[in-house]
């Protein structure tokens, strides 16, 4: 549907992309993922038309529809909420003024055999399928029911647009977007300002009734229960792969291991030709074999490895200096801004040790409680805080009582005691501080720089109750996973505040749901607290029957057994209801995926000739400068050809279990 094309972008010299190559599909669940810094966000601006590539482009054929949600916009408008979003639907009219265009020259072509004459014919087809599907549909419906899905009320569907947060307002144009079906919808962090059942919904939207979608993201259960692709952006080069993330993570993982592999042989082969030029270079009688290897190191293509190896790093909180029993008490704990009541009668007790997380909606009062147990604002009720606690708080506001005039190194070097000093290099580059970031000065951070090292300095400071709102904000997957693992060996008590179920899941013992002004708590997980919570509110969205967000973890309760709960055999069509094209589009299916392990073990087979016959030259003795050269780059295609057919294989067994379901 759109091809990407030999695309490059560079940046002060720096290569961003190197003459990439993909195509996305009609109905792509696309997943882009890398590094910070990696491209992600410039890939998905320069498919939407904002950015232009250095060189190659981006081929979009006539009549596809393009909707990107940037991670950050300026929004200025002065509508009320309904009343914004229902500009949505402006575009109607543009696909009325475009059929009554094409319906005219028809009228006036003779052409009838011709090429373009039958595309004129496919396109005002198209037009007509389009206009009737959306007009048929009840536009104020849809409107309403994205809301509620987002999150709004219907007391909010009035209010001007102005009166929101940037987050909200965020929402509102999500919901615009959603509601006008792009052909290719791009989305950069959407569940950055959305709370748990939002991004449910939005899981369930995007898995059910949108099209092709290529979206960047840090919430791994999101893009995990979304996509069915994942592309990688790597050292300016892409590695597709035909997969959701986590079986993605675990390909990537042999792809490594390949190119490590790969990199200490071509180093081996580097240092010896190296060697042998340093030891023969000023020798006459062996100028010619000198000449040679000077000419064969200029030809190498040099293997480089994008991974900075944190397998190691096992970060630990200092042991927690031992509090009383109760750490937290709240009785009846209230809190009111003028005539809103934030919540009330908030009535819980959180033991030593445990680790709860405060979930909802945003607005109910999760940050507003933290604060009260800080003593940041005033409450009504009774908040007793425990014997000899000492609180390590982490908020958005942390970045900013941060000393500007210290490097990031210093800022860190201040807090570390002991063994965890010989560490702090490795822990700054696990938190994308390495090399040269680690001596820049604080003043000149970015926001979420300055978020990430208040992150580190709380990991260093002695505490016995840690209070997390929001900490994966700015944090990539790897990172992410190393905090998970510190907190998981933490022995003080956590409260966190975070929508982001893959890492509270197994970390958490107990979840306080903040809504409809109260404070209910929820004993287990956060997935059996959604499995609690998720008849109720599906229903009440209008989506009954959809499939259930799944767990990665397989540590928790039985409620998890399954990676996506699949529809009721009431919900499910039945192979027999299949239409003859639904029928032969999957036998179509069937035999690519087929065709392509074919095609791979054909190349196996040729290449693993191809050494054989190299390997019998070499063994006889007949050898030239360069059949060395030619065993290595022939070794080197079979490891991809292999790695080719492994993916293969993987999708098309993939494949025949979708087909079987």
């Amino acid at each position: 549907m759109i091809s990407i094309q030999n695309l490059s972008v560079e940046f002060s010299a720096k290569s961003l992309f190197d003459s990439i190559n993909y195509v996305i599909n009609k109905k792509d669940k696309i997943a882009l993922v890398g590094k910070n810094g990696a491209g992600k966000s410039t890939m998905l601006k320069i498919i939407a038309g904002i950015q232009r590539p250095t060189s190659g482009q981006v081929a979009v054929p006539q009549g596809i529809t393009i909707g990107y949600l940037p991670q950050h916009m300026t929004i200025t408008d002065s509508n009320s909420v309904i009343e914004e979003v229902r500009t949505a639907f402006s575009h109607i009219k543009s696909l009325h003024e475009e059929f009554d265009r094409l319906n005219a020259e028809l009228s006036s072509r003779t052409d009838y055999e011709s090429a373009d004459y039958q595309k004129l014919i496919d396109r005002i087809t198209a037009l007509t399928e389009r206009i009737a599907m959306e007009e048929s549909e009840n536009a104020e419906a849809e409107i309403e029911k994205t809301l509620a899905g987002l999150g709004f009320k219907r007391s909010d569907f009035d209010r001007p647009t102005a009166e929101f947060s940037g987050g909200w307002r965020m929402r509102i144009e999500l919901a615009k977007l959603l509601l006008t079906h792009p052909d290719v919808l791009l989305l950069d962090e959407p569940t950055n300002h959305l709370d748990i059942e939002s991004i449910q919904w939005l899981e369930n939207f995007l898995m059910t009734k949108a099209n092709a979608v290529v979206l960047v993201s840090h919430d791994r259960a999101f893009i995990d229960n979304v996509t069915n692709r994942t592309i990688e952006i790597s050292l300016g080069k892409i590695y597709d792969y035909s997969v959701n993330y986590s079986k993605y993570v675990a390909l990537r993982q042999e792809r490594l291991e390949q190119q490590r592999r790969a990199y200490i042989n071509q180093q081996k082969q580097i240092q010896d030709t190296e060697d042998f030029i340093e030891r023969f270079r000023y020798k006459a009688t062996k100028s010619v074999q000198v000449q040679s290897r000077i000419k064969q190191l200029a030809k190498i293509e040099r293997i480089e490895v994008d991974e900075v190896d944190t397998s190691h790093l096992n970060l630990r909180f200092p042991p927690a200096p031992r509090s009383g029993d109760y750490p937290v008490i709240a009785d009846n704990v209230g809190k009111a801004y003028g005539e809103h009541q934030v919540f009330d009668h908030a009535t819980f007790t959180i033991k030593r040790g445990e680790k709860v997380a405060f979930v909802g909606k945003n607005g109910e009062g999760k940050s507003t409680l933290v604060k009260c147990i800080m003593g940041e604002i005033p409450f009504t009720g009774n908040l007793k805080i425990g014997h000899n606690i000492k609180i390590g708080y982490f908020a958005q506001n942390q970045a900013q009582m941060l000393d500007e005039t210290l490097t990031v190194f210093d800022t860190i070097d201040r807090v570390a005691v002991g063994d965890i000093r010989t560490k702090i290099r490795d822990i700054l580059g696990a938190f994308m501080f390495g090399g040269e970031a680690s001596d820049k000065k604080v003043k000149v951070l970015s926001g979420g720089e300055k978020t990430r090292l208040a992150m580190i300095k709380l990991l260093l400071e002695p505490v016995n109750l840690l209070i997390l709102d929001e900490p994966t904000n700015h944090l990539d997957m790897a990172t992410k996973d190393i905090l998970k693992q510190a907190i998981k060996e933490f022995n003080g008590t956590v409260i966190l505040v975070s929508h982001d179920r893959e890492f509270l899941d197994g970390l958490v013992e107990k979840v306080y749901e903040f809504g409809d002004g109260k404070v209910k708590e929820c004993l287990g997980g956060i997935y059996e607290f959604l499995e609690k919570k998720r008849l109720a509110s599906l229903n009440e969205l209008g989506y009954k029957n959809q499939p259930q967000a799944k767990s990665p973890s397989a540590s928790t309760s039985d409620t998890k057994k399954a990676d996506v709960q699949k529809p009721s055999a009431q919900t499910q069509p039945s192979a027999g209801r299949l239409t003859y094209a639904e029928q032969r589009e999957r036998a179509k299916m069937l035999k690519r995926a087929e065709k392509k392990v074919a095609d791979a073990e054909a190349e196996i087979a040729e290449l693993e000739s191809r050494v054989a016959e190299v390997e019998s030259k070499i063994a006889d003795g007949n050898v030239d400068g360069d059949i060395f050269e030619l065993h290595a780059s022939l070794h080197k295609k079979l490891d991809n050809a292999m790695s080719q057919w492994e993916l293969s294989t993987m999708e098309l067994e993939s494949l025949k279990e979708q087909l079987a379901n």
